[in-house]
């Protein structure tokens, strides 16, 4: 029986690969032929990659002996694999590496020595008390505007303008409501401010008694010439014949600083005080 060649019933594709190609002649693939055995080798490589990590091998401690395995890959060829005798072999322990130490964003109570995350304070006038601590009133107390001033000899400029300006809450005054919004100011930053503008307490005490000189000469002042004006009232009355009801014509007006008062005076005597708001 004579040699015939293999009949090609199907695709010239699959005859070309049954067929065996002359030594001599260099085998060509078409674009079609790449394609398909680069996706048949991209498919083995994630069928590999997909069962090691299904079930990684385990290295053996008590021997180096390698087993070839023979894996088919379902995509038209097969891959060797070396692996350790599993007999004795032992699971490997898989170690990570430590993760960061991460700061802890909490603060602490500079009260109680507590931790805490946020508090009225903090948020309110930048001071890391805890909200359970600012309970103590005592500790922790409020002024307002016009007590910080008093109190502690500052003026406006020392609490709003002086770097950093002192922080305020705004409330409605509790004896009146029309009387206009107080700002509510937290103490111990304005004894600090006080202490950068007298520099001690001891300054401050001195500021304080001398602005009590001012004031008791400023009425001692006030109260002698109060007296000087009745006297001259009476002299000019004993003199003045009666002409009706007195009308009071007042001269120019005077400020007293200490006082923070506006006066005018008639010649008869009468004085009037108010103030400006």
């Amino acid at each position: 029986m004579s040699d015939s060649a293999p009949s090609c019933s199907g695709q010239q594709d699959k005859c070309e690969e049954e067929q065996d190609p002359p030594e001599d002649e260099e085998i060509k693939l078409t674009s079609a032929q790449k394609a398909r055995v680069e996706r048949n080798r991209q498919r083995a490589l994630l069928l590999r990659q997909s069962r090691l990590a299904k079930k990684p091998y385990s290295v053996s401690t008590d021997t180096k002996q390698k087993v070839t395995r023979t894996i088919d890959t379902g995509a038209g060829f097969f891959l060797e694999e070396e692996d350790q005798d599993e007999s004795k072999s032992k699971t490997t322990e898989v170690k990570h590496p430590l993760g960061p130490v991460l700061e802890s964003d909490a603060l602490v109570c500079e009260d109680c020595g507590k931790e805490f995350m946020d508090s009225w304070l903090l948020t309110t006038y930048n001071v890391t008390v805890c909200d359970v601590c600012k309970e103590d009133t005592e500790k922790h107390p409020l002024v307002t505007k016009t007590e910080a001033k008093d109190r502690y000899l500052l003026k406006d400029s020392d609490i709003e303008i002086r770097d950093p300006p002192l922080k305020f809450i705004i409330r409605k005054n509790p004896r009146n409501p029309r009387w206009g919004d107080m700002k509510l100011y937290y103490e111990p930053q304005v004894y600090d401010r006080a202490m950068e503008v007298w520099g001690s307490e001891e300054g401050l005490e001195k500021a304080h008694d001398e602005r009590s000189n001012k004031r008791e000469k400023a009425k001692r002042k006030k109260f002698d010439k109060k007296v000087k004006e009745l006297r001259l009232a009476v002299r000019s009355s004993l003199v003045r014949v009666s002409s009706g009801p007195h009308e009071h014509e007042y001269g120019p007006e005077t400020y007293d600083e200490e006082t923070d008062t506006y006066s005018v005076s008639c010649e008869c005597g009468h004085v009037r005080n108010y103030e400006k708001m």
